[in-house]
């Protein structure tokens, strides 16, 4: 994959050490279906899903005798026997389904065998008898006043209490925003556009599938391992679901081989808990195929979005109108905040001050929508990215200058009432615009060929719940090398690189005395909430730097009472706490786990040191449910520019990307190398989100559920040049000011390169993908 010019962004003094972000992906493609690694012995049982062949139906029989007959079959379990059900913030989920089927694919119950070979033919043997119920498969669809009903318990499920579903209705989450007086701002406005824009779903595709291996021992304790982003929420989850004391659940999760979303919260896990509960005994793994992965784990939702907006003869964004109608698939449990965030940001990374916003998630009868890499902001600035640069043409102005003038800043009041920390969008700007020659004109390859240039701006805050912790413990060795243990995960982003940075440089020791604690295991790491919303630099780095820090003070308190100084004139460098002030040196080896001995060794003080730290946000309050009003929505938000240099080939339609550029303010760059290295990868991600789709016939049954069929972008289509770039405005409660950016280099690469198609063409597309064969027939018709 090539690197364009990544390296020669300008550089920042990381924390610690920089280390490369190929140490870390090294040990994650090493660890590929990890649960081979992992020896259980000849008691291991394979499990296979018995899954759904209809999109909408009741289930009148189920007959799993002809699967028990087959030799090495031991058990088979269905809805019948689990009846609970599972969710994080809708609660709406069967682990199999009992009386009714909502989607194609759904779990209805599995076998467990001595091989995987025998469970699958066994589980092609269970018969099934449905009778079909009406399914609708598109969010408008499902808002019609006689589509089915998918959910009428809806009114009796457990929700989060910022989560606002409408019983009787296919509505599960429904966010407002109101701010200012819309209605009066429209006849001020010189320019207004309008549209309406689509986005299908699409899959996460990691390099590794979702596996787990799951022991329930007879005397209650239940044991999973598993390829998760979130182990402390896997554990509150399926406990809260089957009734499990959460001391006798204990959740592992070696290396991850990929998430993106797809592995938070709790997919096809809790299945192969259940399975394991009628093997008591005798560990049970169930594995999903690549197929399998189009339909039994999450996707990213669908999306239309009515979009309108308005500017006055200067350029200033005088007023916004907008409607998000999600297609959350067949259980939204974790879609519902999707909706929220993309209400409460709906106005993209711009001041504007009057703006009506309506954000819902919807009811399908498609496979379970759920967090993707973005969370709802790739989804929502497909269109706003779009409007925008028809607006600047509009009004004659330049879309990068359109962009600087009315994107947020400090201090602003944003659409929910809260004020902006510190950003500084306008150097991303920038940045890109000048990386890329936004503005000039330059020859295409190829007679037949157009070249075009398009920019694109973002913003997005990590979606979570008001209070979700952290923590951390540092504990030394003998020789003053020093263990860090968190709960955070790693995917490949870095994050044990970073704790280990941090740790190193708030005590004051080299970054090779530093250990991580590997694997994370609920029974013994420090609590994490999920590794998901681009918060673990920021989260899991403050909880760091506050374990180090209190392990720092009892170093230093122990030396100045040793020395009988004070502890304001020592420091610890280099792994010695030394004094500015009697220029005494004291190593910490030994010391940090022995003490010091008092005068004539007449006792000893100190003793083994282990720092503690934790950090929670106690400040994001809930929103007013009619206004989406409120003093502080979320902790802050990442913001960001990207532009885009491309050709389209007319006689085929194919468009090649010639680079990208991205800039992002992160606050600090802790590891400056790890920074554009999220930028290279989320470029290419998002890129790929651009001609990516999930296709379905009209029975609801996916048609490309292979990576021969669903495209994605490979090495072959990386452009020639990713260009990386950062800003630094501290942010004022992350570690040493930092913020995350795993997401944000996604969110805005596709209206980019729509921005930069109808810059060549002259051609607006207002739904995705962007395939070579829409282009052509647009070509076709536009000439």
């Amino acid at each position: 994959m090539p690197h364009g010019d990544i390296s020669s962004t300008p550089t920042s003094e990381p924390v610690g050490k920089s280390v490369r972000r190929v140490d870390v992906y090294e040990k994650v493609t090493g660890a590929a279906i990890f649960t081979d690694d992992i020896q259980f012995g000849p008691g291991l049982y394979h499990g296979r899903l018995i899954r759904s062949t209809h999109a909408h139906a009741h289930i009148v029989r189920i007959d799993v005798s002809p699967a028990l007959e087959v030799p090495g079959v031991k058990a088979v379990v269905t809805g019948r026997d689990v009846s609970t059900r599972i969710g994080m913030y809708l609660i709406d989920r069967p682990i199999f389904a009992g009386e009714r089927v909502r989607y194609f694919g759904e779990p209805i119950g599995a076998v467990i065998a001595t091989s995987e070979e025998i469970a699958e033919k066994a589980a092609r043997l269970v018969e099934v008898e449905y009778d079909d119920l009406p399914a609708v498969f598109g969010p408008m669809e499902a808002l019609q006043p006689d589509a089915p009903l998918l959910h009428p318990d809806l009114g009796e499920y457990r929700v989060a209490n910022f989560i606002f579903p409408q019983p009787g209705t296919n509505v599960s989450e429904h966010f407002k925003l109101r701010k200012g007086d819309v209605e009066s701002a429209w006849p001020k406005c010189a320019a207004i556009v309008e549209g309406t824009f689509y986005l299908p779903q699409i899959q996460h595709v990691p390099l590794e599938p979702h596996v787990s291996v799951a022991l329930w021992e007879k005397s209650g304790q239940v044991t999973l391992w598993t390829s998760t982003q979130s182990p402390h929420a896997q554990r509150d989850l399926i406990a809260q679901s089957l009734d499990i004391p959460h001391g006798n659940l204990r959740v592992v999760s070696p290396y991850v081989g990929g998430g993106f979303g797809g592995k938070a919260g709790v997919t096809m896990e809790a299945c192969a808990v259940v399975m394991a509960r009628a093997v008591k005994g005798h560990p049970v793994k169930l594995r999903m195929t690549r197929e399998e992965e189009f339909v039994g784990t999450t996707m990213r939702q669908s999306l239309v979005a009515h979009t309108k907006i308005g500017c006055d003869t200067e350029g200033n964004l005088l007023a916004m109108e907008t409607e998000y109608y999600f297609g959350g698939g067949a259980y939204n449990d974790y879609g519902v905040n999707i909706a929220r965030a993309a209400g409460y940001s709906c106005t993209g990374p711009y001041s504007i001050p009057n703006v009506k916003g309506d954000s819902r998630s919807v009811y399908t009868n498609l496979p379970i929508g759920g967090p993707m890499r973005g969370f709802g902001m790739p989804e929502i600035h497909w269109g706003i990215e779009q409007i925008m640069d028809q607006l600047a043409e509009k009004i004659e102005l330049d879309p990068a200058e359109f962009r600087r003038r009315n994107c947020v800043k400090t201090d602003d009041t944003i659409l929910t009432g809260m004020k902006m920390p510190a950003i500084d969008l306008v150097a991303c700007i920038d940045k890109v615009a000048e990386a890329i020659g936004l503005g000039e004109k330059e020859a295409p390859s190829a007679p037949h060929k157009r070249r075009g240039k398009g920019i694109a701006i973002m913003w997005k805050a990590p979606a979570m719940p008001p209070n979700p912790g952290s923590s951390a413990v540092v504990r030394f060795n003998e020789d003053a090398t020093l263990n860090v243990e968190i709960g955070a995960q790693e995917l490949g982003q870095g994050s044990f690189t970073i704790a280990a940075q941090v740790a190193a440089e708030a005590l004051g020791v080299p970054y090779e005395w530093v250990r991580v604690v590997t694997p994370v295991d609920t029974k013994y790491s420090p609590y994490e909430w999920q590794t998901v919303a681009s918060r673990i630099t920021w989260a899991m780095g403050n909880a760091v730097k506050a374990a180090a820090e209190d392990a720092r003070r009892q170093i230093l308190e122990i030396v100045a009472d040793h020395w009988d100084e004070d502890i304001d004139d020592l420091d610890i460098k280099d792994g010695q706490v030394i004094s500015y002030k009697s220029e005494r040196e004291q190593p910490l080896k030994n010391m940090v786990i022995y003490g010091l001995p008092n005068e004539n060794f007449e006792g000893w003080k100190g003793g083994p040191i282990i720092g503690r730290g934790k950090f929670m946000p106690t400040y994001v309050t809930n929103l007013d449910f009619e206004t989406g009003q409120g003093p502080r929505a979320v902790v802050h938000y990442t913001v960001g520019a990207q532009a885009v240099d491309l050709e389209v080939d007319t006689e085929t339609g194919q468009i090649e990307v010639l680079k990208i550029a991205s800039a992002y303010d992160v606050g600090k760059a802790i590891n400056p190398d790890l920074v554009l290295a999220q930028i290279e990868g989320g470029a290419v991600h998002g890129m790929s989100s651009a001609f990516e789709a999930l296709r379905f016939d009209e029975a609801g049954r996916p048609l490309n559920r292979s990576l021969v069929d669903y495209r994605i972008v490979t090495s072959v289509d990386v452009p020639k040049e990713i260009h990386g770039d950062f800003v630094e405005t501290p942010l004022e409660d992350g570690p040493w000011g930092a913020r995350g950016v795993g997401e944000h280099v996604m969110v805005q690469t596709a209206p980019a390169i729509a921005n930069a198609i109808n810059n060549a063409l002259g051609i607006r597309f207002t739904d995705l993908p962007l395939s070579a064969e829409k282009i052509f027939l647009a070509l076709e018709k536009h000439d």
